[in-house]
């Protein structure tokens, strides 16, 4: 293995540690102080725990065990480890954390406790998502059936949370199931953020008879690629060219700036897309 395959592994191999080091530190210093209900492998655990007290974290370690053998078998090897560090890493730290009492009871408000919770455990498991990896547990059932039947993996996460919120409700009362729906619905929207974050563009239409000079500003100022587009007019049906490009958020208003001093009536279309992959996002750039 030479150095630009090593250093991207040791990369991977710590956004990994550290995205299951914060879903557990948000565990012990929110969820099990205050009782919230959670969904995934993490509320599981806590039914076992209050309906047979078994400790969480030997739960979580022989569940996340037993689905990592059933992924590895169903969905081959190449899952196998990309989940293995997860699978072993999270109920040890888990165990771990558990063992320092300044981590336990950071606060008795419960509101408070649900917005810290969903936001790290948001965070947490969408750094381990974007390193490629999964944090296991209840992450592989969906991935199974969406194998076999086809179904959509987030909706079966959906129905997944939505059963084990429901067996908490055996020891929950009414305020607490409403606490862990909403729970749910914030590390859900912050995990989305974090897996965008950094990979949404800007994608720009620009009609525009003068539409040689803006192509050659965007590739000689601003140094992005764009695309000639033929096009005909809706009313006259009229001949046009449109010029594609995408750019960076921070790079908009200098494009909008340079477009209207070449042409003050140029048509602008612009949209925001999550991701773009290709030579100069992706891939290195070449100059010719």
């Amino acid at each position: 293995m030479n150095r630009q395959t090593i250093l991207p592994a040791i990369q991977k191999f710590l956004l990994i540690l550290i995205g299951n080091t914060i879903y557990a530190a948000a565990v012990v210093m929110f969820l099990l102080p205050n009782d919230l209900m959670s969904g995934g492998t993490t509320g599981l655990g806590l039914f076992f725990q209050n309906q047979f007290h078994l400790p969480i974290a030997y739960f979580v370690g022989v569940f996340n065990i037993l689905m990592f053998l059933l992924g590895a078998w169903i969905l081959g090897k190449t899952f196998a480890m990309t989940t293995l560090v997860s699978t072993f890493y999270y109920p040890i730290c888990l165990d771990l954390l558990q063992r320092i009492p300044f981590l336990q009871g950071m606060t008795e408000n419960t509101m408070l406790a649900v917005l810290f919770s969903g936001l790290m455990i948001g965070v947490g498991i969408g750094i381990v998502i974007r390193a490629g990896a999964s944090t296991g547990g209840m992450d592989i059932p969906p991935l199974i059936l969406n194998k076999k039947f086809g179904l959509s993996v987030s909706f079966m996460l959906y129905v997944f949370d939505f059963c084990i919120l429901l067996l908490q409700m055996t020891f929950s009362d009414k305020e607490r199931i409403l606490y862990g729906i909403l729970l749910v619905i914030i590390y859900t929207m912050v995990l989305n953020k974090v897996l965008l974050t950094g990979k949404s563009q800007m994608q720009v239409k620009i009609v525009s008879r003068n539409y040689r000079e803006i192509s050659e500003m965007i590739s000689s100022q601003l140094d992005r690629g764009c695309t000639l587009l033929h096009a005909e007019t809706g009313y006259l049906h009229l001949t046009s060219m449109v010029v594609l490009t995408v750019i960076s958020n921070r790079e908009l208003p200098r494009l909008n700036q340079k477009v209207m001093e070449l042409d003050p009536k140029a048509f602008m279309v612009i949209n925001q897309v999550n991701e773009v992959r290709g030579r100069g996002f992706t891939l290195t750039k070449k100059y010719k």
